[in-house]
């Protein structure tokens, strides 16, 4: 058998010249990656420590950096990550620093190598997670941070600040997506094509965080339990009629319970994290346009609301939280926002990973 191919004399491609392209694209990428990174982590940052009291028991110290070395990044980035962010085998060397953190009042800068904490050294392996555990069992105690930068050692003492505990990734992904489990909250890279400025990601990440602080996923799971509970009776009853459904209706009563006021949840998440954001300083004037540049890459949500508002919804939602937010600024009221009910407690996971951003 034979099918028809290509009728043009192509040039060859020497693979020593590919593949010397393709360590140029993948140094590129890892920088692109890592600068994008540090505009989540500002962002993050700051929504955290202004609403650590919304996240009730879980918090943790924070000082606002990012220390890596090329074995505790993936493997995918091993070959490369020396040269691309200039980092050593020996210790981590800081890639990220929040604009206005303890760690940038303290004078660390992108480059340092960090040696110790209190005098323990940092393992060059698992590097965040040692340090995020380090610093949630220190608490808010001063650090003496032990630094090398051109081979000239220096000291800095760093006071932490409180938190909200749940980690924030940072992960590259075609599909404009921001979602918790409850444990995290994952922020995709295309978020970064609609969210022009950091108030409009910072309408995003808080959004996220109300999900978890208003126990959105637990009333949904308890209205998903009430739905299949629902369902089976209803499936039973046919049963005992000599009648088999085959669980059509639990599956489907299941169905209709998860969805039960998810509309309701998306906009109660974003009126709480606008209240969010504008806690950590971000001015939401003209923040709402986020809404219009999801639509022009899902253009279904125009039109359709059924698990999440349409954006001309959001977008008009926006406009008026931000107006109501102004309204308190300009009277001098605390920023919080109107609210019914209670809201549940936030529970740390049973395993959650930590970081030290």
């Amino acid at each position: 058998m034979a099918c028809a191919g290509p009728v043009s004399r192509l040039p060859q491609l020497p693979k020593a010249e590919v593949e010397a392209e393709q360590r140029t694209e993948q140094i590129a990428q890892i920088r692109d990656y890592f600068a994008q990174l540090h505009q989540v982590d500002t962002v993050a940052f700051r929504i955290r420590t202004a609403n650590k009291a919304d996240c009730k028991a879980w918090v943790s110290a924070r000082i606002g950096l990012y220390a890596v070395t090329p074995q505790s990044l993936p493997r995918r980035y091993r070959s490369f990550a020396r040269e691309a962010l200039d980092l050593t085998w020996a210790r981590p060397t800081v890639i990220s620093v929040v604009d206005g953190s303890p760690a940038a009042q303290a004078g660390i800068v992108k480059g340092d190598e960090i040696i110790a904490l209190n005098g323990e050294l940092i393992p060059v392996t698992r590097t965040a997670g040692w340090m995020g555990g380090w610093l949630k069992h220190n608490g808010v105690k001063p650090v003496r941070v032990n630094l090398r930068n051109d081979g000239v050692d220096r000291t800095v003492t760093v006071t932490p600040v409180m938190a909200c505990a749940i980690p924030i990734s940072y992960v590259i992904a075609d599909e404009v997506n921001a979602e918790t489990d409850g444990d995290q909250i994952v922020i995709s890279s295309s978020i970064l094509r609609i969210a022009k400025t950091e108030a409009q990601l910072a309408l995003i990440v808080g959004h996220e965080l109300a999900h978890v602080n208003l126990g959105h996923l637990q009333k949904q799971q308890f209205n998903r339990v009430l739905g299949f509970v629902g369902g089976a009776m209803v499936d039973t009853s046919f049963l005992a009629g000599g009648v088999s459904t085959g669980g059509a209706f639990t599956r489907e009563f299941q169905k209709a319970g998860a969805r039960a006021y998810s509309v309701g949840f998306e906009r109660e998440a974003d009126y709480v994290g606008a209240y969010y954001a504008a806690r950590a300083g971000y001015g939401l004037a003209g923040a709402e346009e986020v809404w219009r540049a999801m639509s022009l890459l899902s253009p279904d949500s125009i039109r359709f609301a059924k698990t999440h508002p349409t954006t001309p919804m959001r977008f008009v939602q926006m406009q008026k939280v931000a107006a109501e937010i102004a309204d308190k600024e300009s009277h001098g009221l605390p920023l919080d926002p109107e609210l019914k009910l209670i809201n549940a407690e936030a529970q740390p996971p049973m395993n959650s990973g930590e970081g030290i951003r």
